[in-house]
């Protein structure tokens, strides 16, 4: 099975500059209705290859996961593609679906879990059927279940044979202070052994019930027809409890001071990561887009945030990113380094976050032509059918429908003052935490401790504050 795990990845990305006049907002060919049972029904049509995918989106993953769940959203992804109440068999799973002519996969990430076909736009209705079969009755055979917790083991030991996976969970760990399996999709290498079958059925009666799902239908299809056929074949899966009222999810708090973090591992050469709490879309969704487009601002080669980092050698990249989430999305601001300058790098970004609400910091011309990247990437991004499919699927889970509609207008109104209000409310003097990694037997291994990190950050955040005065 090729099963992927979805975890969020801080990257430095650089873009191409266009002309505003080229972006601009895309029909919006998303179709919805919702079933009597509650389950959202979402059509993508497009007539462009006799195809159709169908993915079926759980508000399912980490983020409903406490410690002896751990984990197990993934898990339960994996016996997703087994056998069940009409199908039984592993065997006659698979070979069901080479009659169809199915391809298929699915990810489990921090507020989403989906799985999804692609087949001959022909076999729609099979599809459906085949899915329907798949998502209400599933068997949980114990051999099978066995053999997936290895599986399962198999992924963890591969992510913990990365140099960056201490790193990335120290990290974590600081961050999520509260609640740190609610942001880990890969989960508890003890929680997945001892998993039991009675837990995945409390996973399926708990979340997977057509009022916490979506159905989604993209590629050569008729919208009308699908809603029919989606009635037909769903309409009886039976509605359950809204499992956020019964097991609501926990807030993360904030954090109360700044946090330190230093690892050594086997790179090739330093990083440094500092990571708030950003804004979360139910709460704070103007920021959202603000922290979109100040990301893309400070991406592009000629801004001032690249100049002063990545031109004038302190760092080899440079970026500063924030990840939509219904329950707190993180900002991080992330550099590679050269080895030698980890002190100056760490304290070049630290000095450069006070610069984010300076009106000068970035050009109109900056500001609009961040926003224009942003919106042709999303008209190139409905070129195939099937990565678009799991795009909506995805607002449709961490925000919602009417959030992605949306998007690029409210990315066009984004004004200086709504970033700048997003730097001050989210990162300027706000606690955060700091870490690196170093490469083992470095210099830098030995100087850049947590206690020096704390150094660093107060001698940087005094200098601010005269500079300010």
């Amino acid at each position: 099975m090729n099963c992927r795990l979805s975890i969020p990845v801080i990257a430095c990305v650089c873009l191409t500059w266009a002309t505003a006049a080229s972006a601009q907002t895309a029909p919006d060919i998303i179709d919805a209705r919702t079933l009597p049972n509650g389950l959202d029904v979402v059509v993508l049509a497009s007539d462009a290859v006799p195809i159709a995918t169908i993915e079926i989106c759980v508000k399912n993953g980490a983020f409903t996961e406490p410690p002896e769940f751990n984990g197990l959203s993934h898990l339960y992804e994996h016996m997703f593609f087994k056998g069940n109440a009409v199908i039984p068999t592993q065997e006659a799973y698979l070979a069901r679906m080479r009659e169809l002519g199915i391809v298929f996969n699915g990810t489990t990430s921090s507020e989403r879990v989906n799985y999804f076909f692609t087949l001959p736009s022909a076999k729609l209705e099979e599809g459906l059927v085949f899915m329907r079969d798949a998502i209400t009755t599933p068997k949980f055979e114990a051999d099978e279940f066995e053999k997936e917790k290895g599986v399962v083991l198999g992924e963890v030991d591969r992510n913990e044979s990365s140099p960056y996976y201490e790193f990335r969970q120290a990290m974590e760990k600081k961050v999520w202070h509260a609640h740190p399996t609610r942001k880990d999709p890969l989960g508890d290498r003890e929680t997945i052994t001892t998993a039991t079958i009675a837990k995945m059925e409390t996973m399926k009666s708990r979340y997977y019930v057509p009022n916490n799902t979506a159905l989604f239908v993209s590629g050569d299809v008729d919208a009308q027809q699908v809603f029919a056929l989606a009635e037909t074949i769903f309409g009886a899966w039976e509605r359950g409890p809204d499992p956020f009222t019964k097991h609501p999810i926990p807030e993360h708090p904030p954090l109360a001071s700044n946090e330190y973090v230093a690892v050594t591992a086997k790179v090739q050469v330093p990083s440094v990561q500092i990571t708030w709490h950003g804004p979360s879309v139910d709460d704070d969704p103007e920021a959202t887009f603000a922290a979109d487009v100040l990301s893309y601002i400070l991406s592009q080669p000629a801004s001032q945030f690249q100049k002063t980092l990545v031109d004038s050698g302190i760092t080899l990249n440079a970026g500063l990113s924030y990840y939509t989430q219904r329950f707190t999305g993180p900002t991080s601001l992330s550099a590679s380094v050269p080895p030698g300058k980890l002190e100056e790098a760490i304290a070049a970004l630290l000095a450069e976050i006070e610069k984010f609400t300076l009106p000068g910091y970035y050009s109109d011309e900056q500001l609009e032509s961040a926003k224009t990247i942003l919106a042709i990437e999303d008209l190139y991004g409905r070129e195939n059918m099937v990565s678009f499919t799991h795009t909506v699927s995805f607002w449709w889970a961490t925000a919602s429908l009417d959030y992605y509609r949306n998007y690029i207008d409210r990315l066009k109104a984004v004004t200086r003052a709504d970033i700048s209000q997003y730097a001050t409310k989210y990162m300027l003097g706000k606690p955060f935490v700091i870490g690196v990694v170093v490469p083992e037997g470095s210099p830098e291994a030995e100087s850049v401790t947590t206690k020096r990190l704390k150094e660093l950050a107060t001698q940087v955040g005094a200098e601010n504050a005269t500079e300010a005065r």
